[in-house]
């Protein structure tokens, strides 16, 4: 049905939003000054969270934030931080949570997920995943927060990059106490943040 759609938008049968919708997938490419990342998002299994996310590219309101955490969780693994920083200035209304066990996607090498608080306060932060992280996911046997985090989309292109930013150094001061040691020395820029055809 998509391919269907997509070949008459094309033909120029149907208007090419009509054939966008159609798409499972969105692609947003950012730039940071350590290099290019690209984002596939997942708005079939995700559409709430993938939603939320555009209203930050499409606003310009991830331009000049930054990746500011780099979450060592052992060998090769654990998480890159960026987005907002809770910016009052550039933050939207929080978006409802879509916890992994109802979207099938799960924290895996690469995954992008939201960053929160309480489930249902994600706003315009974000992580990428390293190697496999499954206690992010939910897991309604868990006792107290059961909910993990909202994957809502993977790298496709630019791991190298998020590997790059996740190894630089480390302040061993700054941040609060729950993520002493994990926020970047120097924090890398995002300069742009864009969807792509």
């Amino acid at each position: 049905m998509r391919r269907w759609v997509m070949g008459l938008a094309l033909a120029g049968i149907v208007p090419p939003a009509a054939a966008q919708q159609a798409s499972p997938t969105v692609m947003v490419e950012m730039t940071t000054t350590a290099g290019p990342i690209r984002l596939e998002l997942d708005r079939d299994h995700a559409p709430a969270t993938t939603a939320n996310f555009l209203r930050y590219v499409d606003g310009k309101r991830l331009d000049g934030t930054s990746f500011y955490r780099a979450a060592h969780l052992g060998e090769g693994i654990g998480l890159l931080q960026g987005g907002i920083r809770d910016d009052p200035k550039r933050r939207l209304p929080p978006v409802r949570h879509e916890a992994t066990d109802a979207t099938g996607l799960a924290h895996v090498d690469g995954a992008i997920s939201m960053a929160r608080g309480r489930p249902g306060s994600a706003t315009g932060d974000f992580f990428v995943i390293l190697g496999t992280v499954a206690y992010l996911d939910a897991d309604p046997s868990r006792s107290g927060d059961k909910a993990g985090y909202a994957v809502f989309g993977r790298v496709v292109g630019g791991m190298d990059v998020v590997r790059r930013i996740w190894g630089a150094p480390r302040s061993a001061t700054a941040g609060p106490a729950a993520t002493r040691g994990e926020m970047l020395a120097a924090p890398v820029r995002i300069l742009s943040a864009r969807r792509l055809p």
